[in-house]
């Protein structure tokens, strides 16, 4: 009876408050889970940026950048000691995701003249073994040495597990349950 009576003071209906609610909720979801921009990462005398630069560099040595594209779990530029490889820079990016396909991992390696590539080059890599399957083929595994300006970028599309069906199954028989609920108490009420 309060409540009525301070809606018609105000001449608030129903559909208006709840516009003022979800505005509400809108404005206060975005400062209760906004980013930090002093998040550590790697050496604890370096912070990561929302950009995505992460900095592993190491003061007494000489460090390179090299950008991480693609289904990892931490995409972005990152600051490395020179000497650092693929698979450094893999783990240091939170490794491949569920999704990532790991049989076409491409590194670009841009022309540089300064380090003697006289054109871009694009090195293919499959490391589908090592994740998924039983027997690792250690031939054609390379762990390259990173070189400034390297482009790591590791492919991927939805993977599909049977586990993804059990909740379709389980939403289509939910329905039908309730179909069927419906039907027989419509049919006992006749």
């Amino acid at each position: 009876m309060l409540i009525t009576y301070i809606f018609s003071i105000f001449k608030l209906n129903l559909r208006s408050i709840s516009v003022v609610f979800f505005i509400i909720l809108v404005i206060a979801s975005n400062k209760i889970y906004s980013q930090s921009d002093k998040i550590k990462v790697g050496n604890d005398e370096f912070s990561s940026q929302q950009g995505g630069y992460y900095n592993y560099g190491d003061k007494d040595k000489v460090n390179i950048e090299v950008n991480v594209w693609g289904y990892v779990k931490f995409a972005g530029k990152y600051l490395l000691p020179q000497g650092s490889t693929l698979t450094d820079l893999i783990s240091y990016s939170g490794g491949p995701m569920t999704d990532s396909k790991l049989e076409d991992i491409r590194l670009y390696r841009p022309k540089n003249d300064s380090l003697g590539i006289s054109k871009d080059q694009i090195i293919k890599l499959n490391y589908n073994d090592l994740v998924w399957e039983e027997k690792v083929n250690f031939k054609n595994k390379l762990n390259t040495v990173l070189l400034p300006g390297d482009i790591l970028i590791i492919t991927g599309e939805p993977r599909y597990f049977g586990r993804d069906n059990v909740g379709f199954i389980l939403a289509i028989s939910s329905v039908l349950i309730s179909l069927g609920i419906l039907v027989i108490s419509i049919t006992n009420n006749k």
